[in-house]
């Protein structure tokens, strides 16, 4: 086998996604390396390129760069959020490489986009392996295992810092402080991989992300590999995800190392590929998660009796189109109109926002106005229509909205960090018929 694999290149729209394949031997496996590690010079450390060969042995080992990172292109986070461009890539390269279904690895920090990958296209994922995962690594009330946000922004700083020196091993790869040929390869990485401020700004956004909506929709068999003495993920947050996840699995490692690929490595590959040869295909079901998007036309009923009938039919058509025109260019679905409204689904979120500001602004040529909420949760597909308590939270927040704004769960906002998208807060609100009080925000223009 070459030393390394020939790097090819998946498109998702204009954005090039930098890909490898190794091995034909089994299943199909993709990897999905953090920021850190550009997939062209993870081959060039022997122990590394070992680990990944072995995993080629008993699978189609397909490696990709996230987008913004390693050889993929370039793109600046700007109306494509780093979690849903990010899944969106891993989609292309699934594509490119004539994959119907994989099994899909993450590691720590890639883990996030890899969740959200599973939850909204679950046909395309068979199962999950996530070595040092997080769902949320932020401390918050309903999240004592992470880290206090003092204490991150303390963390940060000092992680931008290290970058290029490799002194992030003595944290990330403890077993690893005393080779120097692994520090050096560990602080090229660092510094082809993006420079400090790069490492910074990307990582601030990994550890500010929330995805646990995300880990009730994850239907693929789930391997959970934490080490219990990790320094940088504590193994409590791969304990509080395997409570999370439906097919969960959780297999808790000695030692002190972040990556995989250090320390015990050889047990990480040996549970992978006993997952990966005996592990259950993908359970059939109609559950996904996405973000529904339910819109209505403010003061309808009186429009419609201002206008009468043939006019009001004529102004509900050119509203639909407009509807149905956006929708799809956002990569959605409109699931029914209501009359003086529309529901809509998509697979994430930010482009549920972008499409229902454009929707706003498009029947504001007719002279309409509309008032729009969303919710990112888990749907059940039926019959062409949607059910469950998503939809219902989604057209909840919409009755709260003024006319022309667009309102969120608190579920959306940390989804859509890196992107240029900002929220007001609009505090919390009891909805008919759902549980507890929920937080809702509104899309600043």
């Amino acid at each position: 086998m070459a030393s390394a694999p020939e790097t090819l290149y998946a498109r998702d729209g204009d954005a090039h996604l930098a890909y490898q394949v190794v091995g034909d031997a089994g299943p199909d496996l993709l990897f999905v390396p953090t920021a850190t590690f550009p997939i062209d010079l993870l081959w060039d450390e022997p122990t590394v390129a070992g680990h990944l060969r072995h995993l080629a042995s008993f699978s189609r080992l397909i490696l990709t760069d996230l987008l913004g990172t390693g050889s993929s292109d370039a793109v600046p986070i700007k109306d494509r959020p780093a979690m849903q461009s990010w899944a969106d890539g891993l989609v292309s390269v699934l594509d490119a490489v004539g994959s119907e279904s994989a099994t899909v690895f993450g590691m720590s920090e890639s883990g996030l986009p890899v969740l959200l990958l599973a939850g909204s296209h679950p046909h395309r994922v068979r199962s999950l392996v996530l070595c040092s995962p997080f769902a949320r690594y932020v401390r918050g009330p309903d999240h004592p295992v992470g880290m206090p946000e003092p204490v991150l922004a303390r963390y940060l700083d000092v992680a931008a810092q290290a970058v290029g020196s490799g002194a992030v091993v003595d944290r990330l790869a403890p077993s690893w402080s005393g080779d120097a040929a692994k520090r050096r390869w560990w602080a090229r990485n660092e510094r082809l991989a993006g420079g400090p401020a790069h490492f910074r700004a990307i990582l601030e956004l990994f550890l500010h992300t929330d995805i646990r909506p995300a880990l009730g929709s994850v239907q693929a068999p789930t391997l959970l590999l934490p080490r219990r003495g990790d320094r940088h993920v504590r193994h409590d947050h791969a304990v509080d995800m395997a409570g999370r996840i439906a097919h969960a699995r959780l297999v808790e490692l000695d030692g002190e190392d972040n990556a995989w690929f250090a320390g015990d490595a050889d047990r990480v590959v040996d549970e992978i590929e006993s997952f990966v040869t005996g592990g259950r295909a993908v359970p059939q079901s109609n559950r996904v998660l996405s973000t529904v998007l339910f819109t209505d036309i403010v003061g309808s009923t009186e429009l419609a009796a201002a206008l009468g009938d043939d006019q009001w039919t004529a102004l509900l058509a050119a509203h639909d189109r407009i509807v149905e025109r956006e929708v799809s260019g956002a990569r959605g679905a409109v699931v029914k109109f209501t009359g003086d409204g529309a529901l809509a689904t998509f697979d994430g979120p930010a482009r549920a926002i972008h499409c229902a500001r454009a929707i706003g602004e498009g029947v504001a040529e007719l002279g309409l106005r509309i008032r729009t909420g969303l919710h990112t949760g888990e749907v059940e597909v039926a019959d062409g229509d949607v059910h469950g308590i998503a939809v219902h939270i989604a057209a909840r927040i919409m009755a709260l909205a003024t006319p022309g704004e667009v309102l969120v769960s608190g579920v959306v906002p940390p989804l859509v960090l890196g992107s240029r998208i900002e929220f007001a807060d609009r505090g919390r609100h009891e909805l008919k018929g759902i549980p507890q009080r929920w937080p809702v925000f509104a899309v600043r223009d």
